[in-house]
């Protein structure tokens, strides 16, 4: 019966069961982990697949403009000039997009700042190596100061024990 148990028996139980549970659940998480990368795996397959048939239509549909152009009276030697001009000026245009994007980041900054006040305050204070100033999203507040109060045992030390009380 239950109640004849002791408590260290019930405690044992107990681990024994937290254990048998988080095992299940990291097999069950397993599991499903490698379900989801085949499925992941497949995916990514189709669509470097659907990638290189699209590349294959894009040369295609460039072949058809410039032989389209040649029809409409342009040398073909100028017709295909001018479809890898337009390719390469879209090229440039999406390189100086993109460059201006990444130009604009601004790293990691508050993170290391963050990082530097777990090492200690005077790393934190040290300035970081950055070219532009961020913009705060939020007034900075000073940290805390660090509790010096009592602790949940010397909070706790007043008390009676409940085995006194019966």
């Amino acid at each position: 019966m239950p109640e004849d148990e002791s408590l260290g028996a019930l405690v044992a139980q107990a681990s024994h069961h937290i254990s048998t549970l988080v095992r299940s659940e990291i097999e069950l998480a397993k599991a499903e982990l490698k379900f989801d990368a085949k499925r992941v795996g497949m995916a990514a397959g189709m669509f470097g697949a659907a990638a290189f048939i699209g590349h294959l239509c894009l040369i295609l549909a460039s072949f058809a403009i410039a032989y389209g152009l040649v029809a409409l009276g342009l040398a073909t030697w100028l017709a295909f000039t001018v479809v890898t001009v337009f390719y390469l000026l879209m090229a440039g245009l999406l390189v100086f997009v993109g460059y201006r994007r990444l130009k604009g980041l601004a790293g990691m900054k508050r993170t290391m700042r963050s990082l530097r006040g777990l090492a200690g305050p005077e790393e934190a204070e040290a300035p970081l190596p950055e070219t532009a100033p961020v913009p705060a999203m939020a007034a900075e507040t000073p940290a805390p100061p660090p509790y010096t109060g009592p602790t949940a045992g010397q909070v706790g030390a007043h008390r009676e024990s409940i085995r006194d009380v019966h």
